[in-house]
């Protein structure tokens, strides 16, 4: 019997936009998909490249950055940032041999409930694509421990 790879995928959110838009889509009962675990940040200018490195490195499968549209920033530039880092993160995952797909970048705004359900469906399925970490401890067979 063979199971399907089901990703664990990390998600950092913008407070203003990004989260709201995902708590929408919870109140609205849109479907989307389990494997993903919501952290809100103040905005995603705040998430650094260490800390997307860190989390791969800690084993989990992808990771999904997701903030305010451009132009929409709260903070006036934090989403510029962001998609100016994650650009050259995702290069340097490629260069390095981590499959680039690992990394999402999204804009969702609060009134998007319905964009985010989409949005996580399309990154479980990319880092599905990507398959298991390969820094990942936690294998069948081991304790977890």
């Amino acid at each position: 019997m063979t199971t399907e790879f089901e990703p664990k995928i990390i998600a950092f959110l913008c407070n203003w936009c990004s989260y709201a838009g995902a708590d929408l889509a919870g109140v609205s009962r849109f479907n989307y998909k389990p494997n993903i675990r919501i952290i809100r940040v103040p905005c995603s200018g705040r998430v650094s490249p260490m800390l997307v490195l860190k989390s791969l490195a800690e084993g989990l499968d992808g990771v999904l950055v997701s903030g305010c549209h451009p132009g929409d920033c709260h903070y006036a530039e934090g989403n510029y940032h962001t998609r100016r880092r994650m650009t050259l993160l995702k290069k340097l995952l490629d260069y390095m041999g981590i499959d680039g797909r690992r990394l999402q970048l999204s804009w969702v705004s609060a009134s998007e409930g319905k964009k985010w359900a989409d949005v996580v469906n399309e990154a479980v399925e990319e880092v599905r694509k990507a398959g298991p970490n390969p820094f990942s401890t936690n294998t069948k067979g081991s304790s977890g421990k």
